[in-house]
């Protein structure tokens, strides 16, 4: 595994990649508040196997470029899907995690040409809300704000993040702590200290945040493709213990999404590829080569 830049859509992005040059291209896109060394376990193990995986921080994220653009749905997209374009893929399957989640069964719909297979951690393919997420949530969580609703305010977050105690750091012990098994320890100070650096500087968090900020902006961008159905074979890994995004939020997904496999992981909680690496390798990678090749 070696990191590398790739430049994409006007930006660069720093990535983790593996494998061979010439293998089938597999793109594993990371969560909020991580980094592409999210996917530190499965990047040697998917090269391993033959695969070209790459692993960026996502725009804004890390070591990647935090331009001041808007981070909606079509620039994040567009985005990662120029990292195949720059190495010379056609097709890829894409997984994502948390965020990445979400952006992973959009780019699907976005780039149906594009996508040769789906792997959703956590992160389940769910139903356009009749009205926009931020609005509902508003109507949701009247008395108690929860934390996407708060993140809306431009600065706001940023300024307590930062400002409280010691900030960043105490957010991101919080974070993860707070989401992981109990049983686990997948987050031992030298991992959560990787994640420290990253977000620390002045600025860092923003590019992230924004990611929240336009919630309602991919609601309106992704009216024309919501309703189509994800024809290529796709693999939803869901975390038994996962408080934030529980197995059961998959449920119907087969409507939208016809060709599905579903695994569930025990004992774990949000943090699926960093509580149980193994168990997610493998179960990435059975899905993997079972899928026809692609280029």
């Amino acid at each position: 595994m070696h990191s590398r830049y790739v430049t994409t859509n006007g930006i660069r992005l720093h990535c983790l990649e593996d494998g061979p040059v010439d293998g089938p291209l597999v793109l594993l896109l990371h969560g909020f508040p991580e980094l592409a060394y999210s996917w530190r376990h499965q990047v040697p193990a998917l090269g391993a196997a033959g695969y070209h995986v790459v692993a960026p921080d996502l725009p804004g994220y890390g070591r990647s470029d935090k331009p001041d653009v808007t981070y909606d749905c079509e620039w994040i997209d567009a985005c990662l899907v120029g990292v195949a374009d720059a190495l010379g893929h056609d097709r890829f399957v894409v997984a994502g995690h948390d965020w990445g989640g979400i952006l992973v069964w959009i780019m699907a719909r976005q780039y149906p040409d594009r996508i040769a297979g789906v792997i959703g951690l956590n992160t389940p393919d769910v139903p356009r809300p009749p009205v926009p997420p931020v609005q509902l949530l508003r109507q949701i969580f009247v008395d108690e704000p929860i934390y996407m609703i708060q993140f809306q305010e431009p600065g706001l977050a940023e300024w307590v993040l930062g400002t409280w105690g010691r900030g960043t750091d105490d957010f991101l012990e919080m974070v993860f702590g707070a989401t992981a098994a109990a049983d686990g320890d997948a987050f031992p100070p030298d991992v959560l200290d990787v994640y420290k650096e990253a977000f620390r500087p002045a600025g860092a968090l923003t590019p992230p945040i924004e990611y929240y900020r336009n919630l309602d902006r991919n609601w309106e961008l992704t009216a024309p493709i919501a309703d189509r159905t994800i024809d290529v074979p796709c693999l939803m890994i869901s975390a038994a213990d996962d408080p934030v995004l529980p197995p059961a939020l998959t449920a119907g997904m087969e409507e939208r999404v016809p060709d599905l496999e579903r695994v569930v992981i025990d004992r774990c909680g949000h943090w699926t590829q960093q509580e149980r690496p193994a168990e997610t390798t493998a179960a990435m990678l059975a899905y993997l080569d079972r899928l026809p090749r692609w280029a």
